[in-house]
Parts: structure tokens; C-alpha cells; sequence
């Protein structure tokens, strides 16, 4: 078997986030988040559980508006487990856009 040569107008291999066409989510969750956003919800969130967190102890937990946003994701979906709730998002693009998470 020969060795490849490397082409000199060989495409790239990789596509960076920019290039990735933007997942589909549901009109509900979007207009959901529109609505928490206009509400301040996550920074007031935070300044409420703010006296339940250590100030640094081990890796740092999830924010408590993203963990408000998972627990609503299983009631409406009807996920009754954390796992299940983690399978689901793991898989939907358009759940992480919907949490505020990146690929």
C-alpha cells in the first residue's frame, strides 16, 4: 500500500463552532428563556441561593438557574430521574441551547 500525499487543495477536516448551522428548539422553550431573561431570573436565582453555597469547596456545581431549567425540563417532559433528564439533554441540541450550554 502507498502513502498519501497531503493534496494542495485538500478541505479541512474540522468545522468550527461558527460554521455549525444552529440547533432547532421548540417555539416554547425559546419564548420560556425570552421570558426568563426579561424577568432577571437567573442573577435573582442566585442572589437567593447564594447563602446555601460554600465559598470554595471541590469543583464548582451547576448554576441554580440551569439546575431550575433541568428540573422543569423533566417535568415537562415527563422524566422522572436525574440520568434520564441528562440522556435527554446529551442528546438535543436545541435542550443545551435552551440551558445556555455550548457543544
Amino acid at each position: 500500500m502507498a502513502m498519501g500525499t497531503l493534496e494542495p487543495g485538500q478541505t479541512p477536516m474540522f468545522l468550527t463552532p461558527g460554521q455549525l448551522p444552529e440547533a432547532p428548539t421548540a417555539p416554547f422553550f425559546d419564548k420560556l428563556n425570552e421570558l426568563l431573561a426579561q424577568m432577571g431570573f437567573d442573577a435573582y436565582v442566585e442572589q437567593l441561593c447564594r447563602p446555601f453555597y460554600a465559598e470554595r469547596m471541590g469543583r464548582p456545581s451547576l448554576a441554580p438557574g440551569v439546575c431550575f431549567r433541568l428540573l422543569l425540563l423533566g417535568y415537562l417532559l415527563g422524566i422522572d430521574s436525574e440520568r434520564g433528564i441528562a440522556l435527554t439533554v446529551a442528546d438535543s441540541l436545541g435542550l443545551r441551547r435552551f440551558l445556555g450550554y455550548e457543544l
